[in-house]
């Protein structure tokens, strides 16, 4: 039975983040109707509680790391069934010319923060404790995983979007990872299932002693010079290639320098706002075969291997939780989350 309303957080100006209550339709023979559990704040999510972010309207009702239960299907679904742990997708036509090449994160006809669900809001009600979804924009989890390490669905996806771009050869690649945040870890983490060795540059203990408990040589950048670690730890190559996870312009030059002199790839996963800055000549891209490699968002396949390596436990995402937080306190969980150095805060949206 489909509940007459449902709950969701809602940022409505900087700095508010509040409950909003709304009504559920009927399912269409395509769509789900799913139970959500878990949502973590990205920062996407943070960063507009900020106010960093405005360009992305308000009011918006955001959220895309989520999970829950399926509780009913429409008579057309063949995929899922109740009972079902699924994790959300972006939302796509299916239709359109990117979305035909698998690029469903940058279709034509749907925005990522447009107001696809909502004429009143924007984004696609993550932090709501029900939803209602076409079944294509879902992937099947596995049941015992927990509802927050579910959630790591698009975040993982939008790794693995980044490292193919990186075109790994399994056991041969030395990655420099800059920044040791939820996302930098992320980027280590799904490097090294891939057989990569990693070293991952941090300032902070906890994230220094988070990512030495998930298996990665950190480098303290607070206390020696990065550039020359990795040197150091390479015998004065430099790595094959370095991911930025930290949207600075002192992480985007420690990239240049940290690469090998010939055909590394530097690839910048992370945005920073303001935005950094980035110095360098054409010379030096054109004579030492350097790869500047941009990355964002994440194909339908990306979406499904994100899903299934957690549902396998290829990774490991429980360090990358630090707190819960139930629905009811989602401005609370907000201030928490914008915090420096934490990791997710994930919304529990039942109570």
């Amino acid at each position: 039975m489909i509940p007459a309303t449902f709950k969701f957080g809602a940022l409505m100006e900087k700095g508010q983040a509040v409950i909003k209550e709304g009504e559920l339709r009927e399912l269409l023979p395509n769509e789900l109707l799913v139970k959500q559990e878990a949502c973590n704040i990205c920062t996407t999510d943070y960063q507009q509680w900020q106010g960093l972010r405005e360009h992305q309207g308000y009011p918006m009702a955001g959220g895309h790391e989520c999970s829950g239960i399926v509780v009913s299907v429409g008579e057309d679904v063949k995929k899922f069934k109740a009972g079902d742990r699924v994790s959300v997708l972006y939302d796509y036509c299916g239709t359109c010319e990117n979305c035909v090449a698998g690029m469903i994160t940058i279709c034509q006809n749907k925005k990522i923060f447009g107001k696809n669900y909502s004429e009143d809001y924007y984004g696609i009600f993550g932090f709501a404790d029900y939803f209602i979804r076409n079944e294509k924009s879902f992937v099947k989890m596995d049941s015992a995983l927990s509802p927050s390490e579910a959630g790591f669905v698009e975040p993982l996806g939008s790794v693995l979007h980044g490292l193919n771009k990186l075109r790994l050869r399994g056991g041969y690649d030395t990655i420099a990872v800059i920044g040791g945040g939820t996302m930098g870890l992320l980027n280590a983490a799904a490097a090294k299932a891939m057989g990569a060795k990693v070293f991952v540059s941090s300032r902070g203990e906890k994230k220094l002693e988070i990512g030495r408990r998930m298996g990665f040589e950190m480098i303290d950048a607070g206390n020696c010079d990065a550039v020359e670690e990795v040197k150091r730890l390479t015998e004065g190559r430099g790595v094959d290639a370095v991911i930025v996870s930290a949207g600075t312009t002192s992480a985007n030059q420690q990239a240049i320098e940290m690469v090998k002199a010939q055909h590394g790839r530097i690839l910048f996963y992370a945005a920073g706002y303001p935005a950094p800055g980035l110095e360098i000549d054409s010379n030096a891209i054109h004579y030492k075969n350097l790869e500047l490699i941009g990355t964002f968002g994440s194909e339908l396949t990306d979406f499904i291997n994100a899903g299934k390596m957690l549902s396998e436990r290829r990774i490991d995402v429980s360090y990358l939780i630090e707190e819960k937080v139930p629905l009811s306190q989602i401005q609370e969980a907000f201030e928490l989350a914008s915090q420096k150095g934490k990791f997710r805060i994930s919304v529990m949206l039942q109570e």
